[in-house]
């Protein structure tokens, strides 16, 4: 049913967690929106600094916000708890280390309204710290504004993988969607807390699912996704493979029980591309435990049963010939060579500001 844009209010979640560097640009850009019913809920998932402190202040200073104080569980538990809590008719997201545009939800809703949509759109750009690496637009592959549900059902032969390594179309972030509060409640159960990589693909793609009808504000990219010089350096993450698997496990899950689709191919089309990362990660990052070490750690994932079926069975057909060429040194076993190309090639990569996509 469609609502007039007076009688609208957007709740905005905040996932809130040891972030009082960034937190008041985060919250200030929010509260100037130039859409003004909002109201601003932050989670606070059990911050160790000032940040709780930050929150419960803006509480005092601002009737539209409200705190939620929580114990740690991650960010798809803090998020979960800010939409359980929404009173709005539709949900957006920021995360607390970011900041949007003023017009952002003014003209997400404005054209939601319009076209009585379920879900609506944007792009983000990519913010470095560092000046020398420029920014990057990003956003869905969807070329129309509104997608009814018949269009969205012709996305699903590509939505999560078109052929191409990390060949997407949807952009999974929750943080460039405006969602209506009630389908997205009705999608909370797919979100499971243990997954941290990939995160958001467990709400945005069953939502996507159920959406009955879709629109895009094209060329707008009001949403600042930060990048830190912590994040481009980054630490090794020890278990970033369980966490593919993972990621994995709950999107097959998603398509048994959804059932409008299967989408077992691109799944496995994506858990290899993330594999690679998890190459990458090993490399790039663990270093510092010698190429000994770091190429046995590469032969693992390589020689990982479900890494060996995604490197035989998979069906990207549209990979330039550097993707082919590594997937073929991964398959072959050549692992020496696999952890000098990603010392020079990822490397250059990282700092041209390539290898940043909201996983």
């Amino acid at each position: 049913m469609k609502m007039e844009n007076n009688s609208c209010k957007i709740s905005v979640v905040v996932p809130v967690y040891n972030v009082e560097m960034y937190l008041r640009r985060c919250v200030d850009s929010i509260l100037a929106q130039t859409f003004k019913e909002l109201e601003v809920i932050l989670v606070d998932d059990g911050s160790g600094d000032g940040s709780g402190a930050i929150c419960d202040a803006y509480e005092k200073s601002d009737g539209r916000v409200r705190v939620i104080h929580k114990p740690n569980g991650g960010l798809t538990s803090a998020w979960k708890a800010g939409v359980e809590a929404a009173s709005g008719d539709y949900v957006g997201f920021v995360d607390s280390d970011d900041w949007i545009d003023p017009d952002m939800y003014e003209r997400m809703l404005e054209l939601t309204l319009k076209v009585d949509a379920d879900v609506a759109v944007c792009g983000l750009v990519f913010d470095f710290e560092d000046p020398r690496i420029p920014k990057r637009e990003e956003i869905s592959n969807l070329g129309k504004e509104v997608y009814e549900r018949e269009d969205l059902e012709a996305l699903f032969p590509s939505l999560i993988n078109d052929g191409r390594f990390f060949g997407r179309t949807w952009q999974s972030a929750r943080v460039t969607k405006l969602f209506r509060t009630e389908l997205i409640r009705r999608n909370m159960d797919f979100c499971d807390d243990r997954v941290s990589l990939g995160e958001d693909m467990q709400i945005t793609i069953p939502v996507l699912l159920d959406a009955g009808r879709l629109c895009v504000v094209r060329d707008f990219f009001p949403y600042h996704y930060w990048i830190n010089q912590k994040s481009i350096t980054g630490q090794y993450d020890r278990g970033y493979m369980e966490k593919v698997k993972l990621l994995a496990e709950r999107l097959r899950s998603i398509s048994r029980e959804k059932n409008v689709f299967d989408f077992s191919e691109q799944i496995r089309n994506d858990f290899l591309s993330m594999a690679v990362l998890a190459v990458k990660n090993e490399i790039y990052r663990n270093y510092k435990a010698g190429r000994k070490a770091v190429v046995a750690n590469v032969r693992a994932i390589c020689e990982d049963s479900q890494v060996r079926e995604a490197l035989e069975r998979h069906t990207m057909d549209r990979l330039p010939a550097s993707v082919k060429v590594y997937l073929w040194l991964m398959e072959r076993g050549y692992y020496s060579v696999c952890y000098w190309g990603v010392l020079v090639f990822f490397k250059v990569n990282y700092y041209l500001g390539r290898e940043y996509k909201r996983q």
